[in-house]
């Protein structure tokens, strides 16, 4: 019975290095490296500090809300969605604006020269589908 304990040991002590080579994915470095993780620690959280935060003008009226970020396919972020609200803010009313044209003040994201009014006029964003 000792016996058959050792061999079966040996077998899967043999068997270890080539299960352990069968899960590495390749070359793929999967992560980031140290310095993609300074830009990420200095970064913005999409999730934590745009998404949801309100958006005000330069009058400090709240104008509307980020809804989504729009990414590129070339990694860059081209546009904010933000809900301009609808008839008596009941209904949503997305709209599309160049993330260029919006400004860190104070901790606070404004769209300068924005009025809850224009936002409403304009044409609104839709999803592709």
């Amino acid at each position: 019975m000792k016996t058959i304990h050792f061999i079966v040991l040996a077998m899967l002590a043999n068997a270890v290095p080539s299960i352990s080579h069968a899960q590495v994915a390749g070359s793929t470095f999967l992560g980031a490296t140290y310095a993609e993780l300074r830009d990420v620690a200095v970064g913005w959280s999409a999730k934590r500090q745009i998404l949801g935060h309100p958006v005000y003008n330069d009058m400090n009226e709240r104008v509307g809300s980020i809804d989504d970020v729009i990414v590129t396919p070339d990694k860059s972020i081209s546009y904010a969605i933000i809900n301009a609200g609808g008839f008596l803010a009941v209904t949503k009313h997305d709209v599309a604006v160049p993330v260029s044209q919006l400004k860190l003040v104070d901790d606070k994201l404004v769209l300068a020269g924005a009025t809850k009014d224009a936002l409403k006029a304009s044409t609104p964003f839709e999803y592709a589908n």
